[in-house]
């Protein structure tokens, strides 16, 4: 089989497409025979290198990135406890530290737990959005257990985790303020927002003119941390959208009025149940699954240029 291979840490010129060993559904486990991978930019860290520190050793070279795909089931092995059939076109959570190794290649073996029907009507880039990017949300509303009604704020609103946000806590009977530059507007009162606010700094007192006393939780997908304590009630949530170990990510320390949460979705690796819950969103419209672009897999560094350099609406796709 073919795969998108780190084969050392660094630029986006160091994803090869190349023939690997094939694998093979052992006793517990399925196979998926993957059509599409998305890019996100935890890839990006992997094949920088940034997160191999954190993993003890389980991010070494050669190794492929990718944490959500879409496909078809081709093999079951013996004594695998799942429902999937033969044939079953299914979206997949993946962890490329995982001995199963990252969504970027066109075999993967799973513990049946990591994998989902693809919602009803969509292409294989379309499934393939919701696994990582719907479980990370998911996992955020499950920290926050908002009270219907309530309103909640979402940094990066635009992007797919923010969008995702918006949806999930619409879906959730929550009344959303986000945050969107001008050209984003219209996008993002589409996914539901109630009401909108400039994106940039000073965006906490913008949330506080929009939900005078602030807001009860706050989604940061921007990552923007302290700048946006402000805008929540005392006694509120914030959830920062990845955990402050990563890169990127300034830690927060405790803070006397607001509860702070942190988001490691590798902990849903096997919340099937989640992941179909998520699918159903996904048929009834309330999930939408936003393709930015298709690239075939040989193409993987040009995907990774373009998400690096920003504005990216949806997800990137690789085409196995």
């Amino acid at each position: 089989m073919k795969a998108v291979v780190v084969t050392e840490f660094g630029g986006p010129e160091v994803l090869r497409w190349l023939d690997v060993p094939d694998r093979h559904a052992g006793p517990g486990q399925i196979r998926v025979r993957v059509h599409a991978a998305t890019v996100n930019p935890s890839d990006a860290v992997v094949r920088r290198g940034e997160a191999a520190a954190l993993f003890e050793g389980r991010l070494v070279p050669p190794l492929s990135p990718g944490n959500e795909a879409a496909g078809v089931v081709d093999e079951i092995g013996p004594d695998a406890e799942t429902d999937l059939k033969l044939g079953d076109r299914v979206m997949a959570f993946v962890v490329p530290y995982m001995s199963s190794g990252g969504a970027y290649a066109q075999h993967l073996v799973l513990d049946p737990r990591q994998v989902a029907l693809a919602p009803a009507g969509s292409s294989h880039a379309q499934a393939a959005t919701i696994p990582s990017n719907g479980l990370t949300v998911q996992q955020a509303m499950d920290l926050l257990s908002p009270t219907a009604g309530d309103w909640m704020a979402v940094t990066g609103a635009a992007g797919a985790v923010g969008g995702y946000t918006i949806q999930l806590a619409k879906a959730a009977g929550l009344h959303v303020v986000a945050d969107a530059a001008h050209a984003d507007e219209e996008l993002v009162r589409s996914l539901g927002a109630d009401r909108i606010v400039a994106r940039g700094p000073g965006v906490a007192d913008r949330i506080l003119d929009a939900v005078p006393g602030g807001v009860s939780s706050l989604m940061d997908g921007a990552l923007l941390g302290r700048e946006v304590l402000p805008a929540i009630r005392p006694g509120g949530q914030l959830v920062m959208g990845r955990r402050s170990d990563m890169p990127g990510v300034a830690p927060l320390g405790e803070h006397p009025n607001v509860t702070i949460h942190e988001v490691f979705v590798p902990e849903y690796v096997y919340e099937q149940g989640k992941l179909d819950a998520l699918r159903l969103h996904a048929e009834r419209g309330a999930l939408t699954m936003r393709v930015a672009a298709e690239y075939p897999a040989a193409r993987a560094s040009e995907a990774h240029r373009r998400l690096e350099a920003g504005g990216v609406r949806g997800r990137l796709v690789l085409i196995l």
